[in-house]
Order: structure tokens, then C-alpha cells, then sequence
């Protein structure tokens, strides 16, 4: 049975005290840190890059870095990504026609690899050949690189139909996810959970951390149940 994983999104936090805030979250009980890589191409924002990863990896003892590459050409990152201290290099299926290449990379580097799809891209995108490489596969609530969006509901069925074909993978949601609606995913069969404001903004994000992860444990133990 996959275990719950809770990955906070950085981006909602401080970023000015940004090792502050990772170490607050890991304290808290987070399990990965989320780490949003956008370059103003694959995406229309910029945030952090490979020296931000790097500083975050030296101030904050033993973060796993949970790093959502939304670039263009990620084959190109994998190598800097790695040097900063990334443990796990999520790449967007979109932005490659060479998945299975990219996933030896990123594996023969040390770090875990992982596949995203974003919410107009169907879950039979993922082959069960890559699915079966990747560590982890990213279903996106939202869409990348916009902030402030809603939860799109219609991406859930994703889940269940990755689950069905993946029933020992990470599955990771991201986008909009919160206590009132990690109940959809957990029960669709996501066990890592991103949230960013719905932590971040929190006035008990400890407690929060908490909700996210208990919720998934319990349908993953009501998942195991129903295949035996």
C-alpha cells in the first residue's frame, strides 16, 4: 500500500525566509518539500532554479526536494537539478517526445523520476512502459504556471484510472488541493499530496499537515481492502 506523502508547495510560502519555511514545514510534519522550477517558456512564470534548490539543500538537513520541473527541454536540467540536491526530478510528458531516456538520466543522477500530465492531457498519455520507469506520476488539478486557479474536478478520474493500471506507484496531485478537497483525490487513489496555501496560509499548518495525510491513509487502507 503506498504511503501518504504531504509535499508542500513553496512557492506559497515566505519566500523571502524560504529555509525558514522549509524547515518550519519538515518540523510540522511534511514529508517532501514541493519545488516549483518554471522558465517562462513551458509555462509563462519564472521562479526558483537550480542555485535556489541548492541553497535550500545546504540550510534545511535532510529536505527531500520534490522538484516539478514545468521547462521546456527538461532533459537540459537534469544534470544541475541533481548537483543542488533534487531528489526527485518530475518532468511534464508534454514537454518531451523521449520520456524513457530522460528517466534513465534523471535515475543514473540518483534521484527519483517522475512524469506529469497537465489537466488536458489523458491518463492513457502515460504508457504503461513509462509508467512502470517512472517513480512517481503527477496529475495536475490546475493549470501549470497560472496562479490563483480552482480545483478542476474533471482531472479526479485521472487518478483512478492511474491507479487501477499503477496499484503500487506514488501518485501525486497538484493543484488547488486542501482539506476540502484531498478527499476526492485520496479517494481516487493519490497518496502524495501537494498543497501550497491551503498549508502555507494556514493558521495551524501542522494541523493541516495532519488533516491531508490521515485522509489519505484512510482510503488508501479502504483501497487495499477492496482488491483483497
Amino acid at each position: 500500500m503506498p504511503k501518504a506523502i504531504i509535499s508542500p508547495s513553496v512557492l506559497a510560502s515566505d519566500l523571502g525566509k524560504l529555509n525558514t519555511e522549509c524547515q518550519r514545514m519538515m518540523d510540522g510534519g511534511a514529508d517532501w518539500l514541493h519545488m516549483d522550477v518554471m522558465d517562462g517558456h513551458f509555462v509563462p512564470n519564472i521562479t526558483m532554479g537550480a542555485p535556489v534548490l541548492s541553497c535550500v539543500h545546504k540550510g534545511v538537513p535532510g529536505i527531500f526536494m520534490d522538484c516539478h520541473m514545468m521547462v521546456s527541454n527538461p532533459e537540459k536540467w537534469v544534470d544541475d537539478v541533481a548537483n543542488a540536491g533534487g531528489a526527485l526530478y518530475c518532468f511534464h510528458l508534454e514537454a518531451t517526445n523521449e520520456p524513457l531516456p530522460l528517466i534513465q538520466k534523471i535515475r543514473e543522477r540518483g534521484m527519483k523520476a517522475g512524469v506529469a500530465i497537465s489537466p488536458d492531457t489523458p491518463s492513457t498519455a502515460v504508457s504503461d512502459e513509462v509508467g512502470n520507469a517512472a517513480d512517481m506520476i503527477l496529475v495536475m488539478t490546475v493549470y501549470p504556471g497560472r496562479g490563483g486557479q480552482k480545483f478542476i474536478d474533471r482531472c479526479v478520474p485521472k487518478v483512478s484510472e492511474l491507479r487501477a493500471r499503477f496499484p503500487d506507484k506514488d501518485i501525486e496531485v497538484d493543484g488547488g488541493v486542501g482539506p476540502k478537497t484531498v478527499g476526492q483525490c485520496a479517494d481516487a487513489g493519490s497518496n502524495v499530496i501537494v498543497a501550497g496555501t491551503a498549508i502555507f496560509g494556514a493558521e495551524d499548518p501542522n494541523g493541516v499537515i495532519k488533516v491531508l495525510k490521515s485522509t489519505v491513509d484512510e482510503a488508501q487502507t479502504k483501497i487495499a481492502q477492496a482488491r483483497t
